[in-house]
């Protein structure tokens, strides 16, 4: 029989998520909300499979193969037979409940409901269905194709069976996992990231040193591949102000408050590389 996962949201990290398991050979159904949506998430996986094949690390015949894996849809009844369920929606908590909660009535029992957060505790989101034990946090990297990272987060009632289940859906993917045995908001990556992040907007903010000079600190000093300022551009600093404002709102603690410069650079719209500018210039 064949496997299927079903991936809810056709963004940057949904679709990059029903590539690879389409690679890996799954059945893959990709759901949003319109067909503008899907398209431009199968419009993504095209691009990114063709990259693949002119680079020589993938041929033409698995690239057919593999979109021919992947169904878009805008029912969310089409994860009804889904062995695997991911949500990658919006980071608010309100938003991905209201997934969860019309999932629970349409999964089939058995059935694996991941959530790709990457701050707000997986308890949290379970807790609006009627079967916490099968919700696990599967927190993917951007871009999903090349990240090999993924981080598993148990909420307070996840099961072992769902856990594993859901480590040998990502390791046959490709990703090499982690497992975060408590379920605090951020987990382990997050908080690291955000924590890093923020006392370098703090520094660039405060005229100790600019964004560019940090960046090489961090890269010939510590070994990262990116600095912190480029890779919140990468990431979107939309997304690490929410992770980092979800963290804060959880656990009280000053690192995690968003400096006033992150604030108000999302507040203009400069989210880093899908508007152009950020912490650098993309146009």
């Amino acid at each position: 029989m064949a496997r299927q996962v079903a991936i809810i949201g056709a963004g940057l990290m949904g679709s990059g998520i029903a590539q690879v398991s389409a690679l890996a050979g799954w059945d893959v159904v990709l759901r949003d909300l319109t067909t503008e949506a899907t398209d431009r998430g199968m419009a993504t996986i095209s691009a990114s499979v063709g990259k693949f094949v002119a680079k020589g690390k993938l041929t033409e015949d698995d690239a057919t193969a593999a979109l021919a894996r992947i169904t878009t849809t805008t029912e969310l009844e089409a994860a009804a037979d889904a062995d695997i369920v991911v949500e990658a929606v919006f980071e608010r908590l309100e938003v991905k409940q209201d997934v969860f909660r019309a999932l629970d009535g349409i999964c089939k029992d058995g059935a694996v409901l991941a959530t790709n957060t990457s701050a707000i505790p997986i308890t949290q989101i379970a807790a609006v269905t009627k079967r916490p034990e099968s919700v696990v946090g599967t927190h993917f990297f951007s871009p999903v194709p090349l990240m090999k990272l993924c981080e598993l987060v148990r909420g307070i009632k996840t099961s072992d069976e769902a856990l594993a289940s859901a480590k040998s859906w990502a390791e046959e993917i490709g990703k090499t996992c982690v497992v975060v045995n408590r379920d605090v908001a951020g987990f382990a990556t997050t908080r690291l990231i955000c924590a890093l992040v923020m006392e370098a907007v703090s520094l660039v903010e405060n005229g100790v040193i600019s964004a560019e000079d940090l960046d090489v600190a961090c890269k010939l000093g510590f070994g990262h591949a990116m600095g912190p300022l480029a890779t919140t551009d990468l990431t979107g600093l939309d997304v690490l102000m929410h992770a980092t404002q979800n963290i804060y709102n959880d656990t009280g603690d000053k690192k995690f408050f968003p400096p006033e410069l992150l604030a108000r650079m999302v507040a203009a719209g400069d989210y880093g590389r899908k508007t152009g500018n950020g912490f650098y210039d993309y146009e």
